[in-house]
């Protein structure tokens, strides 16, 4: 697990504005949940919830059994697990902050303390880059209001913002018990419950802003021969990538599932897929029976029209480190921060 980097931490406090510094990005992350309402759960409930600190250490076990993962030192309900996600953000937080010179502000729909905040100017003043990490359940109905999607596409109309629209999986969507049972079964991992759906706030801000893409399934990808945990490379349409961001990215950290960006538009011009992912076929999945062998990772929607702004689309878990990293992963983190 990622270690501090020296420095003392803080809790409970305002945002502290960043000035804007020529030719280095200021970067926001914006967890889309009601952290409240996702560990507050019933875990009675079988479905769309995460796990509890508890079953994870029972299914990663002997990995979370040291002192500083005990009740003492650790929460052991869901919030505990929401509390990995944060801490595996914090090596990517480092590197832009190195990269950069500006601390990556870090921001939550619904806190732990109760404190809602929209996106708006609060969050979009100081932000070159924002990064919207669509862990929210969809059962929890966040909903970006009319509000949001306005500021965000007025705050797109600056020259070189870049919006980061990362949706999580949609494991389970299907009411065919037998489907959701497959998926599990290709996906592998037992923390996943037979139905965990993602992403409604990013959905109603992908509506509202107009991009053509859906998040669907949770799909195991390909391994190298002989290497379980070694992700296969990725497609990279390199030709397309005319701001680098894949220059010397070979591929992404592994996951065990991980979703299909699903482009819902026929124009070429509009949005470009980037990157796919070959996934493991030995599993079967609804995707790959339909004849499916890669899944869209990657995509980039280019300025148009009045957007003077990228928007970027690939998973939050690319982000973390919770699920292993490599050099590859943090030099894409490195072409992210420098475009």
């Amino acid at each position: 697990m990622t270690k501090t980097n020296g420095r003392a931490r803080t809790y409970n406090q305002s945002h502290v504005k960043r000035n804007y510094t020529r030719g280095r990005r200021r970067f926001s992350i914006y967890w889309t949940w009601s952290y409240p309402w996702e560990s507050n759960r019933d875990v009675t409930e079988l479905d769309n919830r995460f796990s509890t600190m508890t079953e994870v250490r029972r299914v990663g076990w002997p990995g979370f059994e040291a002192t500083e993962w005990d009740k003492m030192n650790f929460l052991q309900g869901i919030a505990g697990t929401l509390e990995l996600f944060h801490r595996s953000l914090l090596s990517f937080q480092d590197t832009v902050e190195e990269a950069t010179g500006h601390p990556v502000a870090v921001y939550q729909r619904i806190d732990q303390a109760g404190y809602r905040l929209p996106i708006d100017e609060r969050i979009l003043a100081d932000t070159d880059s924002l990064m919207v990490f669509g862990l929210d359940h969809l059962v929890s109905e966040q909903e970006a209001d009319q509000g949001e999607v306005d500021a965000i596409r007025e705050w797109l109309e600056r020259e070189d913002t870049c919006l980061v629209l990362a949706p999580h999986h949609d494991v389970g969507f299907t009411g065919k018990l037998e489907e959701r049972q497959m998926e599990y079964k290709h996906h592998g991992d037992e923390l996943v419950p037979r139905q965990q759906r993602f992403g409604q706030y990013t959905r109603s801000l992908m509506k509202g802003l107009g991009v053509p893409v859906l998040n669907q399934y949770g799909l195991r990808p390909a391994t190298v021969r002989g290497q379980p945990d070694q992700i296969a490379p990725l497609t990279a349409y390199r030709d397309l990538d005319t701001l680098g961001l894949l220059r010397g990215v070979t591929t992404f950290n592994y996951h065990l599932h991980l979703p299909h960006y699903a482009v819902t538009s026929t124009d070429t011009k509009v949005i470009h897929v980037l990157s796919t992912q070959a996934i493991e076929l030995s599993r079967p999945h609804p995707f790959t029976e339909a004849g499916n062998k890669e899944f869209n990772s990657f995509l980039w929607m280019p300025p148009a029209g009045k957007r003077g702004g990228h928007i970027l689309l690939v998973d939050s878990t690319v982000f973390t480190t919770l699920f292993g990293g490599t050099d590859s992963l943090k030099q894409y983190w490195l072409n992210v921060a420098g475009m």
